[in-house]
């Protein structure tokens, strides 16, 4: 595999990304929490995308695969800026964003940034406002004293980390607070039922959040978190597809 593009941020700091230009909106691919662009599910979906000529931008946040910084400088914040500075620099027209678990929340983050450009949504066991259901008050008491959370990572040798600073920005861009989320668009969820990471229900409770009357939530009985079997792979595909043919 050839390696990656990289563009520099304001600061200097170089992210890296793959971008094919084709026809149509382009997808972007935005990965999970301590994942990247060379996922499954996202080499899938670019495999596809080159094979019918659809284009197609993947990239990874600071700190994460191949791009530089360090990954516990990164927040909710600062992933959703990095995705906006490359597409904002690397694409033009309309735009479908793909996010997977974490991903999920920040393309509803660069969707509400971006609502001129970003046309459609399709989401993977989205995860938003996780920094709110996924803590206890144990886990808030320990970020507050020690600033992070080391946690043993069932997709990762490396321990599942969490700082504090990631936890205010996540607690500061919450979602699903009762108030309408703006966007318009065709939305897809794809969430499995035995997802022991991201419950469900926030599946559904984001479908009723969204003003959007085009949305659909799918709930797989027998799916995990990841949704990375080939059938699940062959959905994911077929939706994206969908939605693009409304574009």
């Amino acid at each position: 595999m050839n390696d990656p593009d990289f563009l520099a941020r304001p600061d200097g700091l170089k992210l890296a990304y793959r971008h094919r230009k084709g026809w149509g909106p382009t997808i972007v691919f935005l990965p999970g929490y301590m994942s990247d662009m060379e996922g499954g599910k996202a080499t899938a979906l670019d495999a596809w995308a080159e094979e019918i000529g659809r284009a197609m931008l993947r990239l990874d946040y600071a700190g994460c695969g191949a791009s530089e910084g360090r990954f516990a400088d990164g927040t909710l914040a600062s992933w959703r800026d990095d995705v906006l500075h490359l597409i904002d620099h690397l694409t033009d027209g309309p735009l479908l964003l793909v996010g997977s678990s974490m991903g999920g929340w920040l393309m509803l983050l660069v969707a509400l940034a971006r609502p001129d450009r970003v046309k459609g949504l399709v989401g993977i066991a989205a995860a938003p406002d996780f920094t709110e259901w996924g803590f206890d008050a144990e886990d808030r008491e320990k970020l507050a004293r020690d600033g992070r959370i080391e946690e043993i990572s069932e997709y990762s040798d490396e321990p599942y980390v969490t700082t504090r600073a990631f936890w205010e920005s996540g607690q500061a861009n919450r979602l699903l607070t009762g108030e309408e989320i703006g966007f318009d668009g065709p939305v897809r969820l794809l969430h499995g039922q035995q997802d022991d990471d991201v419950p469900w229900p926030i599946a559904v409770k984001l479908a009723a959040a969204l003003r959007s009357a085009d949305v659909h939530t799918l709930l797989i009985k027998d799916g995990d978190h990841r949704l990375s079997r080939g059938e699940d792979i062959a959905r994911l595909i077929w939706t994206v597809d969908e939605i693009l043919e409304r574009l």
